[in-house]
């Protein structure tokens, strides 16, 4: 972020310095093109100086939260983010460098959460590039924390770029696809929507069973909005991507969770030949549905050491022991002792849907648990 502030402020004290000339040269001399200069160059100064400011306020908005009362929620984010991160570094088969800084998360109105990878031009930045990923919650996420999968969803999108498979998992996709006779209108669909499924796909590996849950809260929709297909979108058919996560549970081992979570799906959605999802979509879909979670969770990547995603975030059975034993130390407000911060998001929704305690001492317990460490 400095390095950014620099970046504005030589040209503006270049600009500066350029007014203060052509106001003494005006002065000596106030002819009409000296006058005239002048104020094109105190115009252009002007324009330095407010596009300075836009982003002087973008950073202000971000760390003034952090001296108010929602501080401590960000925080326990920021350290579930960086917890996302160490556990992606640590299983990767070969040493990459480092990424600095960590993210960032901070509060925005809005209804769904979202991320500004690291190295992007963003606009409220005057389209200069991001120095960190930034991580945007809405303030009804962090009240219910057991719906902060989302957290684990939008590092992912980061994780993606800074482990280096943003290009190799569309490649992967669509090389599957194609060996395994999906048409080629279909496979494009597919690959289209790999940043989506990668983070949908990745979240679920950072955070187990519970992940799932939180991605129905999101996409389980009207059937109108959930079978719907938007033409060009990058986002999965809603009705398709909770198949994706299903699968993935099942080859993680979760096999009886996969099925319940399938079968409520299809509850709830009986009728997807009367949606707008285009016909060989979804006639193909049982099919591609598995091949697309080989391409993305079970292929080794260079990138990733010679690993697969799912080596490299291994989430198991035991790490579920872990989840649940979390989850009942929240409930009654005794330390959870050493598990990642990443797990205390399925424990909390583990806790909260068995009822074990009340909402509001659950996320009590759970953002002082993350403050504390």
């Amino acid at each position: 972020m400095n390095e950014l502030l620099s970046t504005l402020r030589r040209p503006l004290s270049t600009m500066t310095d350029a007014v203060r000339v052509a106001a003494e040269v005006a002065a000596e001399r106030p002819t009409a093109p000296r006058l005239d200069e002048l104020l094109r160059m105190k115009s252009k100064a002007h324009d330095w100086v407010r596009a300075t400011e836009r982003v002087w306020d973008f950073y202000l908005e971000l760390f003034g939260q952090r001296q108010s009362r929602y501080a401590e929620w960000l925080l326990g984010c920021d350290r579930i983010a960086l917890d996302c991160y160490q556990y992606a570094y640590m299983g990767l088969g070969t040493a990459r460098s480092i990424p600095a800084p960590p993210p960032f998360s901070y509060m925005r109105t809005g209804f769904s959460p979202a991320t500004y990878r690291r190295g992007i031009p963003l606009r409220r930045l005057g389209r200069r590039l991001n120095p960190f990923p930034l991580v945007q919650l809405p303030y009804h996420r962090l009240i219910n924390p057991w719906t902060l999968g989302a957290i684990l969803h939008e590092i992912s999108h980061n994780l993606q770029n800074d482990l280096g498979v943003q290009h190799v998992v569309p490649q992967s996709i669509g090389t599957q696809l194609g060996e395994a006779g999906c048409p080629p209108e279909v496979t494009a669909t597919w690959v289209r929507w790999n940043r989506e499924i990668y983070a949908d796909l990745s979240g679920l590996l950072l955070g187990g069973p519970a992940i799932v849950g939180s991605l129905f809260d999101v996409v389980g929709r009207s059937p109108e909005l959930s079978l719907g297909y938007l033409p060009g979108g990058v986002h999965p058919t809603p009705y398709l991507r909770g198949f994706l996560s299903t699968h993935l549970l099942a080859r993680m081992g979760f096999t009886e969770q996969a099925a319940r979570y399938e079968r409520m799906w299809r509850r709830l959605y009986p009728a997807p030949g009367r949606s707008s999802i285009p016909a060989p979509l979804l006639r193909s879909a049982a099919m591609a549905v598995p091949v697309v979670v080989n391409a993305v969770c079970f292929t080794p990547f260079p990138t990733l050491g010679g690993r697969t995603l799912a080596a490299v975030l291994r989430f198991e059975p035991k790490e579920q022991a872990m989840v649940e034993e979390a989850a009942d130390r929240l409930a009654r407000g005794v330390d959870p002792g050493v598990v990642p911060e990443r797990f205390l998001i399925g424990a909390v929704r583990f806790a909260a849907d068995r009822r074990m305690a009340s909402h509001e001492r659950l996320m009590r317990n759970f953002f002082s648990e993350l403050a504390r460490r």
